[in-house]
């Protein structure tokens, strides 16, 4: 069967998600996605994404016309609900706490800081439950949330002589597996913020990725202008 300019794309897309997420190499990529591109038919498409996990499977991968899964943390979310918390609080007076890299989040956690701050990172983070809330108070101190995009995320707050609210999004849609935590609570006199962003490592594999995938494009005589435009900025 003949593969098509959409059919080669999505299995570009699936591989930018497996070197987002750390399953191929650069080099590995680059001669993966050059292969995709210059693809014929879908017997040389399949072998590209056979040995990636679910939902990069090949068959569905190429004749689906569903869009392609989300890149990055997003494809990760059922290995990451579940198993017992490793905290379900942090409290900073004239001081601090932070809560990031590898933990587990309770399902309800409360984030309290009176003349000091706290770092509540859920990047990295696993969650006990697919619900989850976490409660955030300050009081003339404040309290920063860094979520990924791909997690669905509800602030609900209160600010009084403060702020309580979303801060900067990146690019990237709420994955229907992630969990959903809520964040609720209120600040007086300090502010509580939720940011939506990746990790500095996925943001360089994925910058890598792109400028891979356009080279791809040119070696396979697909790129066209606009490309060419956003390789040279």
């Amino acid at each position: 069967m003949r593969a098509s300019d959409a059919e080669r794309e999505r299995i570009a897309e699936l591989l930018r998600e497996a070197v987002a997420e750390g399953r191929l190499d650069m080099d590995e990529f680059e001669q993966r996605l050059e292969a995709a591109y210059k693809a014929r038919t879908h017997g040389e498409l399949e072998p590209l994404v056979q040995d990636l996990p679910a939902p990069g499977s090949a068959v569905a991968s190429v004749g689906s016309s569903a869009p392609a899964p989300l890149r990055g943390s997003a494809a990760n979310w059922p290995a990451r609900i579940g198993g017992t918390a490793t905290s379900k609080g942090g409290f900073a007076f004239w001081g601090g706490f932070n809560r990031k890299g590898r933990w587990t989040v309770a399902r309800t956690f409360t984030g309290f800081a009176m003349w000091g701050g706290g770092e509540i990172d859920l990047r990295e983070a696993n969650f006990e439950d697919r619900e989850v809330v976490i409660r955030c108070i300050t009081i003339m101190g404040g309290i920063h949330v860094t979520a990924p995009p791909e997690l669905n995320v509800e602030v609900r707050g209160i600010g009084v002589m403060g702020g309580f609210g979303e801060g900067s999004n990146e690019e990237g849609e709420p994955a229907p597996d992630a969990p959903h935590v809520r964040i609720t609570g209120f600040a007086l006199m300090g502010g509580v913020g939720v940011d939506r962003k990746r990790t500095k490592a996925e943001r360089r594999r994925l910058k890598e990725a792109k400028e891979a995938e356009l080279e791809a494009r040119r070696r396979s005589g697909l790129e066209g202008p606009g490309d060419s435009r956003r390789k040279e900025l």
